[in-house]
């Protein structure tokens, strides 16, 4: 059985909609934030990042999303969540997880918690206000990358399209946020329609009803 450490709508989001999608046996435990619990000693033990998720493996802790997405599609290739090796897709799957992670959620890291990456606490709102624009940007190449593509590596729903709806969650509140797109719009209200993304939503309160 799989083990994950969550707490609602945070970046073990992505890796709870791929336990569901593939069926596997997974407990879910829950790190509480509010009490600032991953930064726990037992918890760092697990994950000396003091971030979340860990997924627990054997009794083995794995951190990082992307990281831990990357492995259970791997360990469960059957469900197709990601190219197989040879095929011409698998390198746009690792381009485009790269992309959503080092990209559009990095400068949404940036858009929440501002606090972190400047010392004058008088330029916040400018640092807010750049990064709606860093965060329009990359949206505009995802809703480039869709116009002609029903999901982002094609025709075939992939973990990438999950990681990119839990981003697009968290981005609702910017002024460019995904639904002011074109092609995203659409896109994001097909896959609100999945059973693991309605189900999962379900489990951690999260309101799909932007996406409807």
């Amino acid at each position: 059985m799989y083990q994950l450490y969550y707490y609602p709508n945070n970046a073990s989001l992505a890796p709870h909609f791929l336990l569901h999608h593939m069926e596997l046996e997974y407990e879910l435990l829950l790190v509480d934030k509010k009490s600032n619990s991953q930064k726990s000693e037992e918890y760092l033990k697990l994950n000396p990042a003091g971030r979340i998720p860990t997924l627990v493996v054997n009794k083995k802790p794995i951190f990082e999303s992307s990281a831990i997405c990357i492995h259970l599609c791997e360990s469960h290739s059957e469900f197709g969540l990601i190219p197989l090796l040879g095929d011409p897709l698998r390198p746009l799957f690792f381009q485009w997880l790269a992309f959503l992670n080092n990209t559009l959620q990095a400068e949404l890291m940036v858009y929440y918690y501002p606090h972190r990456h400047i010392n004058d606490e008088k330029c916040i709102a400018k640092v807010v206000a750049a990064q709606e624009d860093r965060i329009a940007d990359a949206l505009a190449i995802i809703d480039s990358q869709l116009e002609k593509n029903s999901y982002l590596l094609g025709d075939k729903l992939s973990a990438c399209d999950y990681f990119l709806f839990m981003l697009s969650e968290w981005s609702l509140p910017v002024k460019s946020s995904p639904l002011t797109f074109k092609n995203l719009q659409p896109y994001l209200q097909r896959l609100s329609e999945l059973p693991s993304i309605k189900a999962v939503c379900a489990i951690e309160a999260i309101d799909l009803t932007p996406f409807r």
